[in-house]
């Protein structure tokens, strides 16, 4: 039977109306769960409190919104019954400015925002707002000074303070891109003597140039008085810009793209136009990179120092820069910057007088770990407390990501938190006494809510319901906003005091009744044993959990991003996949989803142990997971597939490649196959460069093996992806046909990014799928064909 007639009669089957029948009202269909959001909501987000703490703001759709629709701005009171209210525009541009994050007086009696390129004020006590600016021009960061009479804002790319009584404006910095202007020179030679002769001669000229002369005295006077122009580099622009409290010292962080860069050219067939239209997006890695510097400027004199940030390197910039901002008085600003091939991370503080100490080094064989996560987003953040006395960070210097404080200069490094956990977000509370926690300490399965005293000691969980819950305090600290989801229910936001164990009231329900009437499983969670004897935490479904008879086949799904946590009781960023691997369990498949090796929320060493080999032990960790399955459950390799999409996508493409005799089908979705076509920013932490290191890049990109390919694949891109270039797998098409291969497929959507929006394409794809395990894994299918 050819691979068409497969996927038709597959399609028919996956539109069957017998899981509707077993389960209720609910279709499990691939067209029905392809439907994606407009199903079970989406999730409650940008969680903010009124001042009053009145009202918890957020953006949000009501359920069965049709996927098109954007998050529109609603509130609710944070009690028992409330219902949520949609803000008119009109309503929400006024109400915004009070709810939005901003700079607060020491007092905490007034906020300085930024809202729509406005300026505005808040009054914390009485929960009112009045506007500052309303100009053409885009003004953010705004900053009160430490005496609270003025606020620091950026306009232009340069710093201006506003008298908040009187409204004067005063621009603090100039900011200027070119050469400085030269000072008129002094002709020599034959012009020379003819400007020498016109003086002499003609009283007209010697009048001019003492009218010159006096002219040019009184701008330097001027001049003299303001601040001094700051002249860029060409290209250069400015990133941000910091002021100190007091104003008497700004740092200035630039961006500078490279020239020499090329850029990919994705086409667009299908347009309003009509014709083909072209989009550049970004370069490939060891392509030469963007840089950027940081100046500190002592104001109000305008005098410029650059910073070496990165110690011992006077070549390249930082890979990574990032201000924290500074202390509530002035006294220092906090800087983080990174090396340029990604192995060591400096902590440093600029003083108000632009000296810059290294108050904290971590360097790792690997790569450091950074805010280029998707899970753990508070491996390379900071702050002050203590009025400045004192900062924080959360760094893996043992190995997991904990917290550690220490005075302003370094010294009285103190570890707070310890243990085979890792934290994800730390604020420290508006009065100061406490830190905010939101932490894997529980269970790396579950998120909880967590504070401890900033001076450290006990900590105390605040959540204690099964699933992930990051919380949001209200402003006085009594009440908590959470985000709370389980592993079959989707993210809703809750409130409750924020005590220990303190009982959750459920504020907004983003599921359909459709959706809710299926009985969703909550997968259990299963330790493979690893050919390294490491214990690899995977999500498991069974058929006889839905009722269906083992068709004597198996699925593994495998997660993207490479460093993302999937196997956890909570919710996950695969939902639809989450849907599907229901519908393959309810056919009678197993389903294995695992945290393989390079898997976030396991620590420093789960993490890097695929340095210099993608698609080695993490492979691997999947071929322990299939002959787990062929140990455990009698499962054949041949009757094994798997799926999954971008990195999850690469790894199918390398299973089926490289370790044939474990699989006998696979589906690779948006794939890398190439690393070398990858972007610099994720590939060169991992592989370091293709020109550095050319050995690491081969034996991880799954073109050079594609003459191992024995079992059926399918490919399935999207034409306009601006990640995962469609010229990736374009390339490996080629390759496949020059090596004579015919067990293939390939399935594209002309108008799909990475990230596939539309439900027909969802639909289409995963029709696909479901017909190529259909064909070829059930013990049914591979004894028709001979067991290949």
């Amino acid at each position: 039977m050819s691979l068409t007639r497969r996927a038709t009669l597959a399609a028919l089957l996956a539109a069957s109306p017998l899981a509707a029948q077993q389960s209720g009202a609910f279709d499990l269909t691939i067209k029905s769960i392809m439907r994606g959001p407009e199903l079970y909501g989406r999730p409650p987000a940008d969680v903010r409190w009124s001042p009053d703490g009145r009202w918890i703001y957020f953006s949000w759709v009501e359920p069965g919104t049709d996927w098109r629709e954007k998050a529109k701005p609603y509130r609710v009171r944070p009690t028992a019954g409330a219902r949520p209210e949609r803000l008119a525009r009109t309503e929400a541009d006024s109400l915004a400015p009070m709810a939005a994050q901003g700079s607060e007086t020491p007092d905490h009696r007034w906020r300085a925002v930024a809202h729509l390129g406005d300026l505005w004020l808040v009054d914390l006590r009485h929960a009112s707002v009045r506007r500052l600016t309303d100009t053409r021009a885009d003004e953010s960061d705004p900053t009160f000074a430490a005496d609270a009479q003025r606020i620091f804002f950026v306009r232009d790319d340069n710093v201006f303070s506003l008298d908040v009584q009187g409204g004067l404006v005063r621009q603090v910095t100039d900011v200027r891109t070119g050469k400085p202007p030269r000072e008129d020179s002094v002709a020599t030679g034959q012009r020379g003597f003819l400007s020498a002769q016109e003086r002499a001669l003609l009283e007209a000229v010697r009048d001019q140039l003492r009218a010159d002369s006096i002219a040019k005295s009184e701008r330097k006077a001027r001049d003299s008085t303001r601040v001094k122009p700051l002249y860029l580099r060409t290209g250069e622009k400015v990133g941000h810009l910091y002021v100190s409290p007091d104003g008497k010292a700004l740092l200035v962080e630039t961006t500078m793209a490279a020239d020499s860069a090329r850029e990919t050219a994705i086409p667009k067939y299908v347009t309003t136009s009509g014709y083909t239209e072209e989009l550049k997006v970004r370069t490939k890695v060891g392509d030469a990179q963007e840089g950027g510097r940081l100046g500190y400027m002592r104001l109000p004199g305008g005098e410029l120092t650059w910073l070496r940030v990165t110690p011992g390197d006077t070549v390249h910039p930082a890979a990574e820069l990032r201000v924290y901002g500074w202390d509530e008085r002035g006294s220092a600003a906090l800087v983080s910057a990174v090396s340029s091939d990604f192995k060591t991370r400096w902590l440093h503080t600029v003083t108000d007088q632009g000296v810059l100490r290294t108050v904290d080094t971590l360097r790792d064989s690997a790569w450091v770990g950074s805010q280029y996560s998707t899970y753990n987003a508070c491996s390379d953040c900071a702050g002050w407390y203590a009025g400045g006395s004192r900062l924080w960070t959360v760094t893996e210097a043992d190995g997991y990501a904990h917290l550690y404080t220490m005075s302003a200069d370094g010294s009285d490094r103190r570890q707070l938190t310890s243990g085979k956990w890792e934290i994800t977000d730390v604020s420290v509370s508006r009065d100061g006494r406490w830190f905010w926690i939101q932490s894997s300490e529980t269970s790396p399965f579950e998120l909880h809510f967590w504070r401890m005293p900033v001076a450290g000691g006990p900590r105390e969980r605040i959540t204690t319901v099964k699933g992930a819950n990051i919380g949001t305090p209200s402003p006085d600290g009594k009440t908590l906003a959470i985000v709370h989801s389980e592993a079959n229910r989707p993210p809703e936001l809750f409130v409750a005091s924020l005590a220990p164990g303190a009982a959750m009231t459920q504020l907004t329900t983003s599921t359909t009744a459709e959706w809710r009437a299926y009985p969703w499983r909550v997968p259990e969670i299963v330790m493979i044993p690893a050919s390294d004897g490491v214990q690899v935490p995977a999500r498991i479904y069974r058929p006889k959990d839905f009722g269906a008879t083992p068709n004597g086949a198996a699925v593994l799904f495998v997660h993207g991003a490479g460093y993302l946590h999937n196997v956890h009781n909570f919710w996950s960023t695969y939902s639809r996949e989450y849907m599907f691997n229901h519908l393959l369990a309810s056919r009678g498949y197993v389903v294995l989803d695992m945290d393989y090796r390079g898997s976030a929320g396991y620590g420093r060493d789960w993490r890097t142990a695929i340095y210099r080999h993608m698609g080695g032990r993490d492979l691997q960790d999947e071929v322990d997971g299939s002959r787990w399955l062929q140990r455990e459950l009698g499962i054949k390799g041949e009757n094994v597939g798997m799926y999954g999409g971008s990195y999850g996508g690469f790894m199918t493409l390398m299973a089926l490649f490289t370790t044939p005799k474990e699989f006998g089908a696979g589906a690779a979705l948006r794939s890398v196959t190439d690393w070398s076509h990858y972007n610099h920013g994720y590939t060169a932490r991992i592989l370091n460069t293709p020109q550095g290191d050319s050995i690491a890049f081969r034996r991880s990109s799954p073109i050079y093996f594609a003459e191992g390919l024995e079992d059926p694949l399918l490919m399935a891109h999207g034409m306009v992806d601006e990640n995962v270039h469609f010229q990736d797998v374009v390339r490996l098409s080629q390759r496949l046909i020059e090596l004579g291969k015919t067990r293939w497929e390939l399935a594209v959507y002309p108008v799909e990014d990475h990230g596939f929006v539309r439900p027909s394409s969802w639909a289409d794809e995963y029709r696909r799928i479901f017909a190529l395990f259909e064909a070829n894994l059930p013990a049914r299918a591979t004894a028709a064909a001979g067991g290949r």
